[in-house]
Order: structure tokens, then C-alpha cells, then sequence
């Protein structure tokens, strides 16, 4: 007895491959447009509701076709409009996928992976550890479950989300293809129609992958940097050790400058009291820039469970801005939505348990950090991470 064969998930398909796989049902290759146009902006999962696809088509899809979305087990909203959706993929674990209003645009934050192999010592998801990849169906399933939870599919509704962040849950270009089709479906005028300008892949800075962007996408970049020298950084974020911040920066630029329009990446810091926040590290990350055109987003750290770090005070936090706009930048502070559901950066935890006893690790490497007796110096070497592959 033979297994049932494996359906062709469309929800997961760019308009490349969707094109790709009608012509290899010896179909006409426009039909991809228009089951795109059905499955992300109108929201219908059920191929036999497509109605002007034959009666005849629709019966052969159903045969070797599905719309198989992830599933949403739970949701919350907090008291600033802010909303997150805990999401169940194939593999059984949850991530999460976080919304924020604001008066000029609706921002979706969107997880690649659930848990994270690279351990960076403030981000809440890294304790995890690393537990699987998300497929192109589950990552645009989550844009789809947004628009869904927020009438964006409604006829005559304005669509709820304007920007796309790949910020949530794991390293997006450590789940590089997937990604590279998932944010391509995003951009794309047949499915959601996001300007390049508005969704946004950051990266903690896989190198290598870096380099490999701009043949797959043009899509806009923020930097996970965190610190303004390679000794603090390799502290605080491990990757660092395998791609140092001059071969981080010099990647950035390259992908920046093969992009037709002019555009600067993001660059975000989070404080961390203490650790980073001094103003020092702020006149540091001034001179490191200096030459290097970027917007600086700061972010205040948000506590979470097995962390003994601190959010920096207010006065830290306006002394750092204050010398990188004496400085010459463009600074904004990140304001601190959605933690009292948890759903604030770095906050995002799921529910995948801790196999690697990074919890313990995490918890040691911080209370080395905050003991240390000087920012910076050698002396707070955190615990060693496993090595980046």
C-alpha cells in the first residue's frame, strides 16, 4: 500500500514558483496570479471557493493542492493596542507574532525560527536555544493570520499592516531561503503589495548571508550591533566572534549600496543598564559610525525571566542619545509597547522548552556582565557560547 502523496502547499509559493507549478500541471501560468490574489488578499483557504477557476481546475488542485496554514492556539491585548499571537507550526513548537498600532502605520512583527541558535544574552528567545526552521507558509502565515485577526481581508477595509519587521522569534538569514520567499511574497503587488521600504529583515549579522542578499531581495536591513567594540559585542552576542563587527559593517554597506534607491540600514542598541549605556559607549559607537550612513535605533531593555540585567535609567538613556545627535545621527528611542503581554523586544519566548540549559547560562553570563569592573573590559568575558556554524 503506497503512502498518500504529499500536497503542494500553495500558501508557500512566490509568484515564481506558483507559476511554475501550473505550467507543470500543463495549466496557463497566469492562473498563479490569480490563486495568489485569492489566498493573500482575499483570504480564502478553500480552493473549491475560487470561483473563477473552473469547476474542472479547482478538482484537479484539490487532488494535489492544499492552503495549509499555521494555526493560532492563543492570542492576548494589551492595554496600548498592541495584540500577539501565539502560533503552533508543523513542528509542534509556538512562536509568536506580535502587532503594534501606531497613528501613521500598523507594524507586524514576524518570527523565522522557533527558539535561536545564536544566544545573545538579552534577548529572551536565545535561552531557548535552537528548535526548528519556520517553512514560507508559516512565516506568510503569520502576516495572513494578522490581516485575517484584524479585517485586513474584508472588502472595502483599509489593510491594518503597513510594515513588516522580521524582528520576532529566531535569526532570519539562518532560515535564509524560506525567508528570501517569505518576504518576497510580502513585497509582491499580487499578494500583501509592502513597499521594499517597509518590510525589514534584522539580522544579529550572518555575514555570509548578508553578502548573498542582494540576488535575492531588495528589501530593507536593520543590524542587531548592541555594542560599539568587537570585545563588548562578543560578550553580549557570540556570533561576533566568528564575524567581527568590520566585516559586519562591510557587508551591510555592500548590500546597501546595490540597492536602486537611496536607503540607510537601521541600526539598533539595545541598553542594557550598566553594560552598554554608558557615555562613553555612546561617544565609542559615534566614532564607529562616523563614516558609515545609518539611522541608530535605541532600545531600552526590557527585563524577562532568567536575565538579571536592568533597563538603563531615563537620564542614561537621553545622555546616550544626546552625544550620537550631537554626533550627526538620526536617533530614535523604541518605545517599550506591549510588555505587559510579554511582547515587548527581546521579550518573545514560545513555548520551546530548554534543551541546551542555556537558561543557566544566560543567568550566569549576565550576573558577570553587571559584576564586571568596567564596561568593556576583558575582565567580563561571558561564559562561551557553542561555536557559529
Amino acid at each position: 500500500m503506497t503512502s498518500e502523496a504529499i500536497k503542494v502547499n500553495l500558501a508557500g509559493l512566490s509568484l515564481s514558483k506558483m507559476q511554475t507549478f501550473f505550467t507543470d500541471l500543463a495549466e496557463k501560468p497566469f492562473r498563479a496570479s490569480q490563486v495568489m490574489r485569492w489566498i493573500h488578499q482575499r483570504g480564502v483557504t478553500d480552493i473549491q471557493q475560487m470561483t473563477d477557476i473552473s469547476k474542472v481546475l479547482r478538482d484537479k488542485l484539490d487532488q494535489v493542492a492544499e492552503i495549509k496554514l499555521p494555526l493560532i492556539v492563543d492570542e492576548f491585548h494589551s492595554s496600548d493596542g498592541s495584540q500577539k499571537w501565539i502560533v503552533e507550526i508543523a513542528s509542534g513548537s509556538r512562536v509568536e507574532t506580535v502587532f503594534i498600532p501606531e497613528a501613521d502605520r500598523g507594524t507586524l512583527c514576524i518570527s523565522s525560527q522557533a527558539g535561536c541558535s545564536l544566544d545573545c544574552s538579552f534577548c529572551a528567545t536565545g535561552k531557548q536555544g535552537f528548535n526548528s526552521n519556520l517553512s514560507v507558509a508559516e512565516i506568510v502565515g503569520q502576516l495572513w493570520w494578522a490581516n485575517y485577526k484584524l479585517g485586513g481581508f474584508d472588502s472595502g477595509n483599509e489593510r491594518p499592516i503597513s510594515n513588516v519587521v522580521m524582528m520576532g522569534m529566531g535569526e532570519p538569514l539562518l532560515n535564509f531561503d524560506n525567508v528570501m520567499d517569505a518576504v518576497n511574497i510580502m513585497m509582491d503587488d499580487l499578494a500583501y503589495g509592502l513597499s521594499k521600504r517597509k518590510v525589514t529583515i534584522s539580522t544579529s549579522g550572518v555575514v555570509p548571508a548578508i553578502r548573498k542578499l542582494k540576488d535575492f531581495t531588495d528589501a530593507s536591513l536593520a543590524i542587531s550591533l548592541h555594542a560599539p567594540n568587537d570585545e563588548l559585542r562578543s560578550q553580549i552576542m557570540p556570533v561576533n566572534r566568528k564575524y567581527p563587527i568590520h566585516e559586519l559593517l562591510e557587508a551591510v554597506e555592500e548590500y546597501m549600496d546595490s540597492l536602486a534607491d537611496k536607503r540607510v540600514p537601521v541600526i539598533e542598541y539595545t541598553l542594557i543598564a550598566g553594560i552598554n549605556d554608558h557615555r562613553q559607549h555612546a561617544r565609542d559607537l559615534a566614532k564607529l559610525l562616523a563614516t558609515f550612513p545609518c539611522k541608530i535605533n535605541l532600545i531600552p531593555f526590557n527585563p524577562f525571566s532568567m536575565s538579571d540585567f536592568k533597563k538603563p535609567s531615563n537620564s542614561s538613556i537621553s545622555n546616550f542619545r544626546q552625544i550620537l545627535l550631537q554626533a550627526g545621527f538620526t536617533v530614535t528611542v523604541r518605545t517599550t509597547r506591549g510588555d505587559d503581554i510579554a511582547a515587548a523586544c527581546g521579550q518573545l519566548v514560545g513555548e520551546v522548552n530548554d534543551t541546551t540549559r542555556r537558561s543557566s547560562r544566560h543567568k550566569a553570563r549576565s550576573q558577570v556582565l553587571s559584576n564586571g569592573k568596567a564596561p568593556g573590559a576583558s575582565e567580563n568575558l561571558a561564559v562561551p557560547a557553542e561555536t557559529i556554524v
